[in-house]
């Protein structure tokens, strides 16, 4: 018997098709539940309860509780990055299992993956900040530099604060779109919530999709811009 983690229980865990549906709803960010859940599978809601309790016991799913109502969400953004590679690897072998629709191109442009901005707007993101020097990244790692600290905080974001959450605060994640990198993380999050709290990006209604304001997308592109 092979030695080292069990990779085909996760791969059992994800591979079946309404549990992958379930788990592709919650990389949207918000907790849904388990009748929300098993409309996104196209199974029974009780058939649903057998799938989130497997889920759960896995360590991909984390119930919460509000009142009478129980939700489920993705238990970290370890999970999330785990599914967008994925998606991305089944996008570079033409494992597509929808039809370019009339969202198509905004889904691709921004989008929400778990909590961070995924997409073109996502990638340039990450891009832009690695040519500023705010970001060096050596292959798969990233790390916010000292003029990349500056940069921020002169902007108005407490890194400390970022920094002193269990989560990592610089996380590359493989976005299936573009299939290039995009910045997770606790920076991550906290760039895409800049954005929303300040109404300059919202988040379209039962979608991923990231719509920015004309104002938003003027201040998104000066943020982040590219090198001629």
């Amino acid at each position: 018997m092979a030695e080292g983690p069990d990779i085909a229980r996760i791969a059992a865990l994800i591979g079946d098709p309404a549990r992958s549906n379930m788990l592709l709803a919650l990389l949207g960010g918000k907790a849904l539940t388990a009748t929300e859940l098993a409309g996104a599978a196209g199974v029974t809601v009780q058939t649903a309860s057998s799938h989130l309790a497997k889920l759960q016991e896995g360590g991909l799913l984390l119930p919460r509780k509000q009142g009478r109502h129980r939700y489920f969400a993705l238990a970290d953004d370890e999970v999330g990055a785990m599914i967008e590679s994925l998606m991305g690897f089944a996008a570079s072998r033409g494992a597509l299992r929808h039809r370019i629709g009339p969202k198509e191109p905004e889904l691709r442009k921004a989008r929400i993956c778990y909590d961070h901005l995924a997409g073109d707007y996502g990638v340039r993101m990450l891009d832009s900040l690695i040519a500023q020097g705010a970001i060096k990244a050596e292959d798969e790692a990233l790390t916010l530099t000292a003029e990349g600290e500056r940069l921020l905080r002169a902007r108005g974001f407490d890194i400390g604060s970022l920094r002193a959450r269990r989560r990592p605060l610089c996380r590359a994640c493989l976005d299936w779109s573009e299939r290039r990198t995009h910045l997770a993380g606790t920076l991550g999050a906290a760039l895409l919530s800049h954005f929303l709290d300040k109404g300059q990006a919202r988040r379209v209604e039962d979608s991923r999709i990231i719509r920015f304001s004309r104002e938003g997308e003027r201040q998104f592109l000066a943020l982040f811009p590219l090198p001629g």
